[in-house]
């Protein structure tokens, strides 16, 4: 696993689920990150480089975290749900179960 930069923040998708918040949470903490860093992500503001995404994964029902870290943020239009992360360029990093 990839060593993670506790001073950045970590922005988690929960796409709807938000009954797996706590429990997403509790992961991201038990694997490196810290919990005051850890942001309900929003489609009106997005992260910057060097800064992570935590996604719940796969959609509807998932049983993972894909952590990816923000390489790139252009400015663009808001479009629907996805909103402003439409301008944001990001790296696979590793995954994490969902317990």
């Amino acid at each position: 696993m990839t060593q993670v930069d506790t001073a950045k923040s970590v922005y988690l998708f929960t796409h709807g689920r938000s009954d797996l918040e706590t429990a997403a949470t509790d992961a991201l903490v038990a694997n490196g990150f810290t919990k005051e860093k850890i942001i309900s992500a929003k489609a009106d503001a997005v992260g910057n480089v060097g800064d992570y995404m935590a996604m719940l994964w796969m959609p509807p029902t998932p049983n993972q975290i894909k952590i990816q870290k923000i390489t790139k943020v252009e400015q663009v239009k808001a479009e629907g749900m996805i909103g402003l992360w439409k301008g944001v360029s990001k790296e696979d990093l590793f995954t994490i179960p969902l317990k």
